[in-house]
């Protein structure tokens, strides 16, 4: 499965996993509202209810593209100022979609329905919604991370593949031809087996936490090594080491000793 299968199962687990507990969520606000307010029966409540419901799920894409625009570990962390203009934007919707549903059905059965003055509406909403917006940032990043370290998990088989990204051009690669990645300023760079250097924008703690079920070794503050291609060891004093992958040399800082245990056993 490749990076876009990973988007579209995040954004369809995590928009199934938001349909059912919103509608859990709204549910026991229809039975605490029929409870305190009895004089408006179970219909109202339903209504209300429902179409923030139905309001919320259609215009759900809104965090999803922000998300898409500036995840949490985006580079320059500026770009995530994004999110304040698109989690109004999604209240605004959200308000303006279950108020347009409201009046809706209330004309089709004969009545009317009184929102009252929007502005002072939306800004309480506001709050509500803008938590929720934060929720479903966190939930897409949590749900995208499951299913990356999922896809790594090999298969009898199969040989894992990396999708090495630069702007629109995607690279993909064998797990095991990549050497090391060093970190590059707000990029990263992989050091293949056949010479070739790759850039891919990412912070290197993003990918430590990605690969490390692979054999990827932290041994400096701006490498991570790939512990199956150790061709060699050697002390370089102070208590730190070289890493040795073929033609390769990486350092190893005896602030890592963790790392420089797993290569010993190896």
């Amino acid at each position: 499965m490749g990076t876009g299968g990973v988007r579209r199962r995040t954004f369809f687990i995590a928009y199934g996993a938001t349909a059912i507990l919103v509608a859990a969520i709204n549910a026991i606000n229809v039975i605490t509202i029929a409870h305190d307010r009895p004089q408006d029966g179970i219909l109202g409540p339903l209504i209300w209810e429902g179409s923030s419901w139905v309001a919320l799920m259609l215009f759900f894409w809104i965090p999803w593209l922000a998300y898409r625009l500036a995840p949490p570990a985006v580079r320059p962390r500026w770009k995530l100022l994004l999110h304040v203009p698109a989690a109004m934007a999604f209240s605004l919707a959200h308000v303006g979609g279950f108020v347009g549903l409201r009046m809706l059905i209330y004309r089709l059965a004969g009545a009317h329905y009184d929102f009252g003055a929007f502005w002072p509406h939306y800004f309480y909403e506001l709050r509500k919604d803008g938590l929720g917006y934060g929720l479903f940032v966190a939930g897409f990043a949590l749900i995208e991370h499951l299913l990356r370290q999922q896809q790594l998990v090999e298969a009898p088989g199969q040989t894992l593949t990396f999708d090495i990204r630069d702007g629109a051009k995607l690279t993909r690669v064998k797990l095991d031809e990549v050497l090391a990645i060093a970190s590059a300023g707000n990029y990263v760079e992989f050091v293949l087996a056949d010479g070739r250097r790759l850039l891919m924008r990412s912070p290197l703690s993003a990918l430590e936490g990605e690969l490390a079920a692979r054999g990827f070794l932290r041994t400096h503050r701006s490498w991570l090594v790939n512990a199956g291609q150790l061709t060699g060891l050697s002390p370089a004093g102070s208590g730190d080491y070289t890493v040795c992958l073929g033609t390769l040399e990486v350092p190893l800082s005896r602030r890592y000793p963790q790392a420089l245990a797993k290569l010993k056993e190896g």
